[in-house]
Order: C-alpha cells, then sequence, then structure tokens
C-alpha cells in the first residue's frame, strides 16, 4: 500500500507537536536514560535465554550473541538518530508515520502494542515463577500484584519510573556479577567444558542465525528509550548518547555472563537447562549462589515490566493521539504528566491474562513483531536528509537485511502467528478509516 501524504515535522499534529491530551514532561537526564534501557535489556531473557541458545548453536552461541549485537546496534544508532529528530512519544511508530507514511507506522506501532503486551504477561508469569515457588494460583496472583504495583508507580510520575529502573537495575547487574564471581572463584571452570569449537549444535550456521534471533530480543529494550523521547531533556544531545552507551554495556555484560556460564556447563549441560545460569553454579560447585539467581531473576523481570508498561503507554498515547487507538488513550495526567489511561487500560488487559492464561511458551509472535518494528525503523532512519545523519546510510541497510534474517529464523508457528496479527491490525484500520471517510489531522 502506497505511503499517504504526512505533514512535515514541526507542522500540526506531528511529532513535534503532539495533538491532543497535552505534553508529558522532560524529567529525564542521560543516567536516567541509560538505566531505563538497561533495565529494558538486562532483565529475565539473561537468565533464561543462554538454555535454548545453546540448543541452536551450542558454544556458537557467543557467535549469536555478536550477531544479534551487530543487529541491534544498527537498529540502537537507527532509532538514537530518529528520536534525535523527532523527540515525541511513540518511538517507531512516529517514525515510521513521519518518515514513510501512515501505514508504515501503524505497523510499526501494532506490532509494538500488541506484541510487548503479551510480553508484559510473560514477565509478570517470570517474575512470580522466580518470586513465588508455590501452587499455580499464588504465582498468577504475585503476577497481577506485580503489574498493578508497578502500573501504579508509573501513574506517579517518569521520574519515579527512573527511579526504580536504577534500583532494579542494579540489583540486577549485582546479581550476575555474583554469578560470574562463583564461578569464577570454583576453579572447576576450564576450556575442557566447551568439548571444542566444533560443537555448535545441531544446526550449523541455521542454528547460530537462531541463535542469534533467540539471543536479539534480550537487547531489544533500548527501545524503550526512544519510545520515552518527549520526556527526555535535551533529546537531540541525550538520546543518541544514552541508547548506543546502554548497549554497549549490556553487550559486555552479556558476554561476560555467556562466556562463564559455558565455561562451567558446556554447550550440552546449558542446552537442556531451564534455569541456565543456576545450571552453570552447580556444574562450578557454586550451587549455594542459586537462591541469588532466584532473586536477580525475579528483580530483572520486574525491571523488565516496568520498562515495558512506560513504552506501551507512551506507544499507545502516540497512536491515539492519531486516531489509530480510542482518542481517550491520548489523554496526559494534569498533575503528574503521564498517559495515566493508557497505561490503566494496558494494565487491566494484562492482568486478565496473567490470570487467565500462560503466555510464557506462546508469545512468538512478539519476537516476530519486535524485528518488523526495528526494520521499519532502519527504514526510516535510511530516508533521513544529511542534516539528521548521525551514522552512515551502510547500518540501515544491515539493520534492515540483519532484522529479516532473523524472522527467517523464527520457529513456523510464530511467523503465521505473526502475519496474522499484523493482518488484524491492518485490515482492521482499512474498514475503520472506511467508514470514518478522510481523516483530518488533530488539531494542535
Amino acid at each position: 500500500m502506497p505511503p499517504e501524504p504526512h505533514p512535515e515535522p514541526g507542522a500540526s499534529g506531528t511529532a513535534s507537536t503532539p495533538p491532543g491530551g497535552g505534553e508529558l514532561a522532560r524529567r529525564l537526564g542521560t543516567g536516567d536514560a541509560v538505566m531505563i534501557g538497561l533495565g529494558s535489556m538486562i532483565g529475565a531473557g539473561v537468565f533464561a535465554a543462554f538454555g535454548p541458545a545453546a540448543r541452536a548453536a551450542g558454544t556458537g552461541l557467543l557467535v549469536g550473541l555478536v550477531l544479534a549485537a551487530v543487529i541491534a546496534y544498527c537498529n540502537a544508532v537507527a532509532s538514537a538518530q530518529l528520536a534525535a529528530a523527532y523527540p515525541t512519544s511513540g518511538g517507531t511508530y512516529v517514525y515510521g508515520r513521519e518518515r514513510l507514511g501512515d501505514w508504515w507506522g501503524f505497523t510499526a506501532g501494532w506490532g509494538f502494542v500488541v506484541g510487548k503486551t503479551a510480553s508484559c504477561a510473560a514477565m509478570a508469569l517470570t517474575f512470580a515463577a522466580y518470586a513465588v515457588p508455590g501452587p499455580g494460583w499464588a504465582q498468577r496472583a504475585a503476577g497481577v500484584a506485580a503489574v498493578l504495583g508497578l502500573t501504579a508507580l508509573n501513574y506517579r510520575g517518569v521520574t519515579k519510573t527512573a527511579l526504580l529502573a536504577r534500583v532494579l537495575g542494579v540489583i540486577s547487574l549485582i546479581a550476575l556479577a555474583v554469578v560470574v564471581a562463583g564461578i569464577a572463584a570454583s576453579g572447576h571452570a576450564g576450556t575442557g567444558r566447551l568439548g571444542g569449537w566444533s560443537s555448535l549444535g545441531t544446526g550449523g550456521a541455521y542454528g547460530i542465525l537462531q541463535a542469534a534471533g533467540l539471543l536479539f530480543f534480550a537487547f531489544a529494550g533500548y527501545a524503550r528509550i526512544a519510545t520515552m523521547g518527549e520526556e527526555v531533556r535535551d533529546p537531540r544531545r541525550t538520546i543518541p548518547r544514552a541508547i548506543p552507551l546502554a548497549l554497549l554495556i549490556t553487550v559486555a555484560v552479556y558476554l561476560v555472563v555467556g562466556v562463564a556460564a559455558l565455561l562451567a556447563a558446556g554447550p550440552q549441560r546449558l542446552a537442556s537447562a531451564t534455569a541456565p545460569l543456576a545450571t552453570a553454579l552447580d556444574a562450578a560447585g557454586a550451587g549455594g549462589l542459586a537462591p541469588v539467581v532466584r532473586a536477580g531473576g525475579a528483580v530483572a523481570a520486574l525491571g523488565a515490566l516496568l520498562a515495558l508498561i512506560a513504552g506501551i503507554g507512551r506507544t499507545s498515547l502516540a497512536m491515539a493521539r492519531h486516531r489509530d487507538l480510542p482518542g481517550r488513550f491520548a489523554a496526559v495526567h494534569p498533575r503528574y504528566r503521564v498517559p495515566h489511561r493508557a497505561e490503566t487500560a494496558l494494565a487491566v488487559v494484562v492482568s486478565v491474562l496473567v490470570a487467565t492464561v500462560d503466555l510464557r511458551g506462546a508469545i512468538g509472535f512478539s519476537s516476530f513483531g519486535v524485528l518488523v518494528y526495528y526494520a521499519i525503523a532502519n527504514a526510516a532512519a535510511f530516508t533521513q536528509p544529511a542534516s539528521d545523519r548521525r551514522w552512515p546510510r551502510a547500518l540501515n541497510v544491515l539493520g534492515v537485511a540483519g532484522c529479516l534474517t532473523l524472522v527467517a529464523t523464527l520457529p513456523w508457528p510464530s511467523i503465521v502467528a505473526g502475519v496474522g496479527m499484523f493482518g488484524i491490525g491492518l485490515v482492521g484500520r482499512l474498514l475503520i478509516r472506511r467508514h470514518r471517510g478522510p481523516v483530518q489531522p488533530p488539531a494542535a
């Protein structure tokens, strides 16, 4: 479908002048933005992702980790460059509208909101699994309580969100440092456990790509910085610094943890583990530190859930401003300056999902949506003029190609679910717009 005409940046209804509902307050500095990004990326994934990655690629998971980091870097600099030019809420939903047209923006926003809503439920259930080893009903209750509690905190303002993101991020990093130190001090880790670099799982090059796809999603939290662009002080300077810095720290942490886990347990043992870091500690003779992994996993899941709620709320706000979601979600709280209606609605939906459905093994379409989201971000960044460019266009081309390649490595049920998700959204938008007739840009 060809892009529709869209107004120039700065015109009524564009990214630089949010239409209706009021603007958010710029309260976040570089440190706050970096910690929100770290809280999103160093989430529950690092406590679980090395297991399936080892099943796919064996020792090649480290190669997959580097590939995932390269693609994540391309996506990160594209997001940073776009966010500096369009410092408002909504992330790639806004960038797609501004650079490529309404339909591209909607596609990115729809994939983000629907896919990440499922991820919210999965993170709440992951937190409950780590924090409440009791019966299923108790875990669901704990998951709902986490969603409601973090939503209430977000409701009180973005500075509260940033403060808690700092605390949770620091605790997660301490837990990972304890794991690595415990393995290093045990004296039982060694290269002999690797089985040689020929131990690349059963999938060969495809397995490495699949491992990259699995590990990529642990990096995807830097989008949260961009989606909160309307709340960052001096966004043209802060966002391009915060996104690459948060990603660089995360890559370093993941490489250290991945190497330590492989040296302690070897790829075969990691591949069969449901809690790979705990398995690595056991293999190194440091099983007494397992409670640290459990606490770290719970805290990391909370950090990821907190950032997801904030990011989805801001994207929903942007979509509502342009009538791609119900207009009532465009409201900004007059005192706390947050998208309170969007976040409240999200909390209700996620709580129902947590209470009724086990999504931990059924959110592959969320991965599909994230990769499409970043492919559109790279395409949008490619169209920016020289005056707005901070990185070469070659990175945008590599980012698009990388995202589409990783999409192709997803299991076929995930691909089918992802195509269905986008089909529902695009057809629904088409029918609604035909019923409404031509949509005029909303008044500023």
